[in-house]
């Protein structure tokens, strides 16, 4: 079966004094049946290609499934007297949420069983599950599309009824005031940018009122409750700028109130401490440090120093407690926490096992406690949650995923550095000890490092069956995260974004050269805006690499970045640039991968696209394949699957997502075999 050739429409983009003959400008009308039969030809194609390997899809699904404990249930979160918790049941794709009265031992009561409604849809997805205080109601929102435009619904949890089907067009952040009578939640703008907070109120009859507005397109809205449950937080956030407002919780309709008024460049965060709060922010370090604020004066002028971090240390996050602040820090691209006693000022730090791993807090809901909880995975340690009690400095492992037909001392992983021109690049890796060669093998690259975040290295079961099969995995951290601290999202985004490709290929080299693999053994993958990153360096080197995974990739960067009614793009400004300025758009034109392929021979390649993403649009990829085909000059196999029924993050059932991940990693095997 050959494989298709898209139409070819003549279509000219003019400006700043560029021209740029766009052929496949006509895949953007979804409305066309053209759009959709040549996407159907494509996905026909990529099904006939990868028919001769079904038997290896199967043997990698059902390594995965194997893996896979099908009846499992998540670590309960105590929160008054419910315990709530989410189980899976085998043969089914989607979590039941549940809870037990006072104890575990208590009999289960069912809140939602995704599974039935499941039934009736391609997709079906469950966000932003929020029980109210009095434990009578929940409110949820659901996607059935993967467009990310939520259905936010109301359900009774006496009766079993859904009470209230609020709107199609709200967002996943929604919090209940603490008399559990009103519900504030967002709504999205036809960019799907939250930007509208609303209060819905159960015991009053005009009960949906607009409470707020964020006219500025590159804002977004975001909700959350603190901790100790007196505020309600509308977090107004850019990538580079904050502004906070709150409610009281316990006075809901009462109006909204100013923390601090935005002020480019400055990043901040809140959490209150009984008559005060405790503010990380820029303000008076890029590293960032803690300062505090009294309530009634919360201007930055009343800030006061409380916390500055060592030299090279870049804080991330904090959690307030009673007595303790548990402060999230970076040192050397590591992850670590450090436990602060607020009367003294005294702190040390959790020792931590590995020498690369992600921690992030775990659900912690009471603020009057001595201990805390957070959650710590490798690539090596399955998703687990440690209890520190902060006044023994005691460490206790309270829960660790169970993976069946899995042994840890079967695998090793590693922290690597690549000096790029005097910049020190890391690279995370991990390979099965019994598989790894004297000389080169097979190794997979993932790489993202776009808008300052971090691919930590954490544990996927997925991953492991790629490694059964004779696989290096490994994580390239290049600029363009914010894995070293501020100035290494600096050096990779506007107009040092190529620095970001500068990395990646080095250490691809890097590889080769300390004997980890070869360019004829080497696969790379990038996701997302990662795929921007994975579609440049095929553009510059394409003989390095032997295969290319593309999920749902950001590669015509120009001519979405020039259309301001896209989901992302005016939020984006700060990341890519404005290509209305001249400067900006010669940079982003010299790298956008679309706009650069060339007459060149690719590597064998699989792009992958949903049909309903809004945040990469389908037609991203599938230009950018047609045109990859167009020009290239090898032999090498070059696909797109589609999703017609997903967005952006692809399948929403646990073994339909399983089923595509087997799908990609059986492309690898064959490329890297030379067998498609």
């Amino acid at each position: 079966m050959k494989p298709p050739i898209a139409q070819k429409i003549f279509k000219q983009r003019e400006i700043h004094g560029d021209v740029f003959i766009d052929d496949y400008d006509w895949i953007k009308d979804r409305s066309n049946p053209d759009v959709i039969s040549y996407i159907e030809a494509e996905n026909d194609y990529t099904q006939h290609t990868m028919a001769k390997s079904s038997d290896l899809q199967n043997t990698l699904y059902q390594d995965m499934l194997g893996r896979l404990k099908e009846d499992d249930s998540s670590h309960p979160v105590q929160r008054g007297d419910y315990f709530y918790y989410t189980r899976t049941e085998a043969g089914k794709e989607y979590p039941i949420y549940c809870r037990k009265h006072k104890s575990l031992d208590s009999p289960e009561t069912i809140l939602l069983d995704a599974n039935l409604e499941a039934e009736k849809h391609a997709f079906y997805t469950i966000s932003a599950f929020q029980v109210s205080p009095d434990h009578q109601r929940v409110a949820f929102a659901v996607d059935l599309d993967g467009s990310e435009s939520f259905q936010l619904l109301i359900k009774d949890l006496n009766s079993g009824e859904i009470i209230d089907n609020l709107t199609r067009q709200a967002c996943t952040f929604m919090e209940w005031s603490n008399d559990s009578q009103h519900l504030f939640y967002t709504v999205v703008d036809r960019s799907l940018r939250p930007y509208q907070l609303y209060r819905y109120s159960l015991d009053q009859a005009d009960n949906n009122l607009l409470l707020y507005t964020e006219t500025d397109a590159a804002f977004f809205l975001q909700l959350e409750k603190t901790k100790d449950q007196q505020y309600i937080l509308i977090n107004l956030v850019n990538f580079t700028t904050t502004e906070v407002r709150y409610l009281q919780a316990n006075a809901p309709l009462e109006p909204v109130q100013i923390f601090q008024a935005r002020r480019p460049e400055i990043i901040y965060k809140i959490a209150p401490q009984g008559d005060r709060f405790f503010i990380l922010s820029n303000y008076r370090s890029p590293q960032f440090s803690i300062m505090t604020a009294s309530v009634g004066q919360t201007e930055a002028e009343h800030w006061q120093d409380f916390y500055q971090p060592p030299a090279q240390v870049k804080l991330d996050a904090i959690e307030v407690f009673q007595n303790h602040l548990a402060i999230y820090e970076r040192e050397v691209g590591v992850l670590q926490i450090r436990i602060l006693e607020i009367a003294s000022g005294k702190s040390q730090r959790i020792a931590l096992p590995e020498k690369a791993y992600l921690v992030t807090p775990a659900a912690n809901p009471i603020s009057e406690t001595h201990s805390f909880a957070f959650q710590y995975s490798s690539l090596v340690q399955p998703l687990s949650i440690y209890r520190y009690d902060m006044q023994a400095h005691e460490l206790s492992l309270e829960y660790q995923k169970d993976v069946p037909n899995y042994d840890p001392a079967d695998y090793h992983s590693d922290r690597l550095w690549v000096d790029v021109a005097g910049v020190q690049v890391p690279i995370s890796l991990v390979y099965k000890k019994s598989l790894r060669q004297a000389g080169p093998q097979a190794l997979h690259l993932y790489g993202y490092g776009a808008y300052g975040t971090n691919v930590d290295p954490y544990f996927s079961t997925p991953i492991l069956s790629l490694l059964d099969q004779g696989f290096v995995y490994a994580i390239a951290h290049v600029r363009g995260s914010g894995l070293l601290g501020p100035h290494w999202y600096a050096d990779g985004k506007l107009q040092n974004k190529k620095n970001s490709f500068v990395d990646f290929i080095a250490c691809a080299e890097h590889l080769i050269t300390e004997g980890y693999t070869s360019s004829q053994q080497l696969s790379i993958e990038g996701r997302s805006a990662g795929g921007l990153l994975i579609g440049a360096v095929a553009n510059l080197r394409p003989d390095l690499f032997q295969a290319v995974v593309a999920e749902v990739p950001f590669v015509d960067v120009t001519n979405t970045m020039l259309d301001d009614s896209l989901a992302l793009t005016v939020t984006a400004y700060e990341e890519w640039g404005n290509p209305t300025q001249a400067e900006d758009y010669h940079y982003m034109r010299s790298y956008s991968p679309y706009d650069n392929v060339s007459a060149q021979a690719y590597p064998h390649l699989l792009a992958i696209s949903g049909m309903n993403d809004p945040r990469v649009t389908y037609w991203e990829p599938t230009k950018w394949l047609a045109r990859l085909r167009a020009h290239h000059t090898g032999s090498q196999t070059l696909m797109l699957k589609t999703n017609m029924n997903a967005g952006h993050m692809g399948a929403s059932g646990r073994f339909e997502y399983l089923k595509e991940t087997a799908f990609k990693y059986a492309f690898l095997i064959q490329a890297h075999q030379n067998a498609l």
